[in-house]
């Protein structure tokens, strides 16, 4: 016999003690969000920066060196979500582009993960992530 579980968004997974939003959370609205890979400063925003669900999002990466975007790609950070894929644009040597959908999920708190694996100008691979939390108004 196989059984087989799926998960999803749902109410009762969330916490409810998280009316306070976490550190580490990228705020759009303050601005950029960065991570650093060594001497390369990674920074990403978004527009709009409260994060809507099932509406368009503009993301936009920038780094202080040349990088390379091997995959990039969304998911629900602490529940199954699906994964949706991020196809960059390069707008010149350290600007790149992309634009996601996502869906909505019944709770008011639903965090993403933005992942992206990359690689420097020495060929070195990294993964990094950026989180933010969808609907932030």
């Amino acid at each position: 016999m196989s059984l087989i579980f799926l998960s999803g968004c749902d109410q009762n997974q969330i916490s409810t003690q998280r009316s306070v939003k976490e550190p580490g959370l990228c705020d759009f609205h303050a601005g950029e969000c960065q991570h650093s890979l060594g001497e390369n400063i990674i920074r990403l925003s978004l527009s709009p920066a409260n994060a809507p669900s099932e509406k368009p999002l503009n993301f936009q990466l920038k780094s202080t060196d040349k990088l390379v975007i091997a995959s990039s790609r969304i998911e629900g950070r602490d529940m199954f979500m699906g994964v949706i894929p991020l196809k960059w644009q390069q707008m010149d040597e350290n600007t790149f582009n992309a634009t996601a959908v996502y869906g909505s999920c019944s709770s008011d708190y639903m965090v993403w993960r933005l992942w992206l694996s990359v690689s420097n100008e020495a060929g070195q691979s990294q993964q990094i992530w950026f989180d933010f939390l969808a609907d932030n108004d």
